[in-house]
């Protein structure tokens, strides 16, 4: 027997549609990479959507074909975050800090057949163009009067131009809702980026999950600011958590620097921010000799790599905002696991809260997980053992776009239908489960397991640090032991000798680095994480202390 339900499928046209029609005058407010501050709402959000659904089906696009995108946090890229997915096309947008070379091998790839960009990002689409062999429309997101005459990109149109005049109805088709809906590419694999497929089924269940009181929990009433970019992994989601809800949308353009950041949540009342943590450091940075308060933020997501606990601390104890720790990847859509107390942890003194607020967190519904050893046999969640993560759920991948990795990355002896993360975690019996490292950044010393993540979170700790990456490099003894690579902050004096003495009593003597290398700067990647690939590349001549 069926349920006598009406058969309404998941689409995210539906999202844009609820959000004009229940939230029409709640605010959307962008930084532009003019500098100015542009203001409209929901129902501006959907009007125009509908417009550039009409310019993609004016340019014959078929169902499924790609549109991509290089463009930072703003209005008109969350109009295509709606027009191109809603008509039936594929969002694929791509992030603009990764190498030419590979951008243009991404476009390729994914067959993108359209190209929007910001103008902050003409010199590169013009690096690149020649090389991105199926793109045959070039849409700069710009006014038509600020667009150069010569470009020297055949067919270049500004975004303006191209929507202007369109109609502004339009019939969202109706389609499967396991139809793909946006893609992403990883930033974290070696060799070539794969691409994760999203559908309109995932993305609207990932929204729903999202918005949960245990997870991001979003609401009409929020004004949030997500500072993680719209080109990675969607925003943590949050554009289409804001539209389901009806929440106030406050994006930050190009300017992410902490003066710029922290001006922006005070003038527009932000409640609720997103980030990875190098941007926070940023904000707390300029924060702190200033004298400077906050009179609206209460929450903040951190996630992206593991947030320190001093970042946690400050945060919680200096500025009163909660810290909510999130984990998750692009394979995941990306929402894993987020950290929020249980009922029983509400009476915990303080101290003992905070060692739960460090974790990774617990799953989301929709989300399993579980922990397995080098036999794939599952290890117990004791808080002790670690093992490798694996997860399942509804927005889980099942294999790369094209099939790249082959079925042994998805399905390998631990059981069909996991997908092994690549990081080493614990799980507490009260489901919060903690990366203790990637996998392939874990330090094997004496036969015994070091996490790098938990060197650099006592290092970063230390007044005068600014950033730390702990890498492990061979020993004739031990197979590898632990040294920081470490960034003073400005005007600050440390040495060596200081920073491992900072380690008594907070680590076992045989995980302390047995050195210290001071950089002026740490790698980062495309979406902010420590290159740690890059930093060995560095430190390729170093040796140990004798």
């Amino acid at each position: 027997m069926l349920g006598l339900m009406q058969d309404q499928p998941l689409l995210i046209s539906s999202l844009i549609d609820f959000a004009d029609r229940h939230h029409g005058d709640a605010e959307i407010v962008s930084r532009r990479v003019e500098g100015d501050l542009h203001r409209y709402t929901w129902a501006d959000v959907a009007r125009r959507a509908r417009q550039a659904a009409h310019a993609l089906d004016g340019l014959s696009l078929a169902h499924g074909e790609r549109v991509a995108t290089l463009a930072w946090n703003g209005y008109r890229h969350l109009e295509l975050y709606f027009a191109v997915s809603g008509s039936g096309r594929v969002l694929h947008t791509i992030n603009p800090r990764l190498h030419p070379e590979q951008i243009a091998w991404i476009a390729n790839h994914a067959e993108d057949q359209v190209l929007c960009f910001d103008m902050s990002f003409l010199p590169l689409v013009q690096a690149v163009h020649a090389k991105c062999s199926t793109i045959r429309q070039y849409v700069a997101l710009c006014d038509a009067d600020k667009l150069p005459a010569d470009t020297g990109i055949p067919g270049l149109i500004s975004y303006e131009a191209w929507i202007a005049g369109k109609p502004t109805t339009y019939t969202w088709p109706t389609f499967d809702e396991n139809t793909a809906s946006s893609m992403c590419y990883t930033s974290g694999t070696t060799g070539n980026p794969k691409a994760a497929l999203y559908s309109h089924r995932s993305t609207i269940l990932h929204a729903y999950a999202a918005a949960l009181p245990d997870v991001m929990g979003i609401s009409a009433r929020d004004a949030i600011l997500p500072v993680v970019p719209m080109f990675h992994v969607n925003a943590w989601g949050i554009p289409y958590s804001a539209a389901l809800t009806g929440a106030k949308l406050v994006f930050p353009g190009p300017a992410l620097d902490g003066k710029s950041v922290y001006e922006l949540i005070e003038a527009e009342k932000v409640s609720y921010a997103a980030g990875v943590p190098t941007v926070w450091q940023m904000l707390l940075t300029h924060m702190k000799p200033a004298g400077l308060r906050f009179s609206t933020l209460k929450r903040t997501v951190i996630g992206g790599s593991a947030c320190p606990p001093a970042m946690i601390a400050a945060f919680n104890d200096d500025y009163g905002v909660e810290v909510l720790h999130a984990w998750g990847m692009t394979e995941m859509s990306p929402l894993g696991t987020l950290c929020t107390l249980k009922n029983k942890h509400l009476n915990l003194p303080p101290d003992a809260q905070m060692q739960i607020r460090l974790k990774q967190g617990r799953c989301i519904y929709g989300v399993d997980m579980k922990i397995v050893g080098e036999d794939g046999k599952e290890l117990p969640w004791d808080g002790k053992a670690f093992g490798d993560l694996l997860v399942k759920g509804p927005w889980v991948v099942r294999e790369y776009f094209k099939g790249e990795g082959g079925d042994p990355l998805m399905y390998n002896e631990a059981g069909a239908g996991w997908f092994p993360t690549g990081d080493v975690a614990t799980i507490d019996p009260d489901g919060y489960m903690q990366i203790t490292d990637r996998s392939k950044d874990v330090i094997k010393s004496g036969g015994e397991w070091i996490s790098s993540i938990d060197i650099e979170n006592i290092a970063v700790a230390h007044p005068a640090v600014a950033m730390a990456a702990c890498i492990g490099v061979a020993h004739p003894k031990w197979d590898e032991r632990p040294i920081l690579a470490v960034v003073k902050k400005p005007g600050m004096n440390l040495t060596r000798d200081e920073l491992i003495a900072f380690y008594e009593g907070k680590a076992a003597k045989w995980q302390v680095p047995d050195d210290v290398v001071f950089v002026d700067a740490i790698p980062l990647g495309a979406t902010g994480k420590m290159l740690k690939t890059k930093l060995r590349e560095m430190l390729k001549d170093y040796r140990l202390p004798v």
